[in-house]
């Protein structure tokens, strides 16, 4: 392109300073331009781009992490990023990775600020559905994937990746099966876009030196939203803790409401669990056929009770596993950690959940718990012991800790599959009776 363009001014774009130019001065820059330069123009991101929507300089990162509000311009950037790095020849097989399937199609391909949105006629990739597969004219592929399915990325091998909205995964150990799949090429890297949660991945990706994080608001963006939007989002949340996540995209830790907190955890927190009188594993069961990675998850918790009185929280061993696999690996922290009982809801699994265990170890004690009421009201007791002091953690439970700080009285905010587990040991240990003659080992 020939024409000169003016310096950024305004939002920190270029198109700002077009935008705030007098209309003659507009007209007189958009007349020069030729009809090549004009299409070149109308698809040039570093022209429309802002700043905070630019891929970092320099080679020292390998993640950059786009931690903004609602309406930033969050997926643009993700597009065009991976865009630019196909066109320039610096990526030849891309995962892209959605919350959901329906996600990594709607939003992240076929969506307004999409990879087919904002391409170029000259540089369009072909969109093959049913493969889940985008295909540039160089050549270079690009795969959809759902978060939902962590097995899905067990395999394939990519030089970028792109990840959208990182909160809404129900499962890390999709963001763990992408990242081992990053591995081609001489400096492969991901981009993770997404509203804040504070979740352990999220907070781990915020103190890694070499994650890139670029912050942001839905005001940065101000110009490019319906003014009826912003107008009503301002009256709703300004002010609130949902605002300040999701407009102002700030890490609030506390969820108003929840049974547990940070600080109340981080109170009973010790180094090792000591002498136990009892050991309880818990187990909330996951019943259906799904592989390994992949469906609901079981939680297995295990907790012991201290000659103290205290209970020690002392592994979280939830997994997706098929119901043979994950009744062993209850079965096998029972033995491991000299186990009084075995305890699991049967609400969904019935008399299925009792098979499979009397199945593969027979001599293991065992104790069905049936539900017959609310997760909420089964936990209040629980939080209450942790109030009082009178329950601990070991290190290492984060993700469990990430689910019971979004667990509120009204019930749970997401996935509760772990905290279930450990209501069922904790209610064993600390609410039922307590044997007459414990058992005393030191771990």
């Amino acid at each position: 392109m020939t024409t000169a363009i003016p310096t950024a001014s305004g939002d920190g774009s270029k198109a700002g300073w077009l935008a705030s130019a007098s209309p003659a001065d507009r007209a007189a820059f958009l007349h020069g331009l030729s009809p090549a330069e004009a299409r070149c123009l109308f698809h040039d991101w570093s022209f429309w781009s802002r700043p905070n929507q630019q891929s970092p300089p320099g080679d020292e990162w390998t993640g950059w992490l786009v931690l903004a509000g609602r309406g930033f311009g969050k997926t643009r950037a993700g597009a065009e990023w991976v865009r630019a790095a196909v066109e320039a020849g610096r990526a030849r097989r891309i995962a892209l990775v959605g919350a959901t399937a329906a996600d990594a199609r709607q939003v992240m391909i076929e969506g307004e600020s999409g990879l087919l949105a904002i391409s170029p006629p000259w540089m369009r990739p072909l969109w093959e559905p049913s493969k889940r597969l985008l295909t540039w004219p160089n050549g270079a592929v690009a795969t959809a994937f759902s978060a939902e399915r962590p097995g899905q990325l067990r395999g394939p091998q990519h030089d970028l990746a792109w990840a959208d909205e990182l909160c809404k995964w129900r499962h890390e150990d999709a963001w763990e099966q992408m990242l081992l799949g990053l591995r081609l090429g001489a400096h492969p890297r991901w981009l993770a876009t997404t509203t804040p949660r504070p979740s352990r991945l999220i907070r781990g990706l915020l103190a890694d030196p070499k994650v890139h994080v670029t912050r942001g608001s839905t005001f940065d963006n101000w110009a490019h939203l319906a003014p009826t939007f912003l107008a009503e989002v301002v009256r709703r949340y300004q002010g609130t803790r949902l605002g300040r996540q999701e407009l102002h995209a700030e890490l609030v830790d506390d969820v108003p409401g929840a049974l547990w907190t940070r600080a109340l955890i981080e109170a009973g927190r010790v180094a090792r669990a000591g002498e136990l009188a009892r050991v309880v594993v818990g187990v909330d069961p996951a019943v259906g056929a799904a592989g390994e990675g992949e469906g609901a998850e079981t939680g297995i918790i295990v907790a012991g009770r201290g000659i103290d009185g205290r209970a020690v929280v002392l592994a979280d061993l939830s997994c997706r596993m098929a119901p043979t696999a994950w009744a062993r690996r209850a079965i096998d922290a029972l033995r491991r950690f000299e186990g009084d009982r075995l305890v699991a809801e049967v609400n969904q699994g019935g008399d299925l959940v009792e098979s499979l265990v009397r199945t593969l170890a027979p001599e293991v004690p065992y104790r069905a718990v049936r539900a017959a009421r609310g997760k909420a009201v089964r936990a209040e007791p629980i939080a209450a012991l942790y109030e009082q002091g009178r329950v601990v953690h070991v290190p290492g439970l984060e993700t469990l800790e990430d689910q019971m700080c979004r667990f509120t009285s009204h019930g749970p905010d997401g996935p509760s599959d772990r905290v279930d587990a450990l209501v069922w040991a904790l209610t064993d240990l600390m609410l039922g009776p307590v044997p007459p003659a414990p058992r005393l080992r030191r771990l």
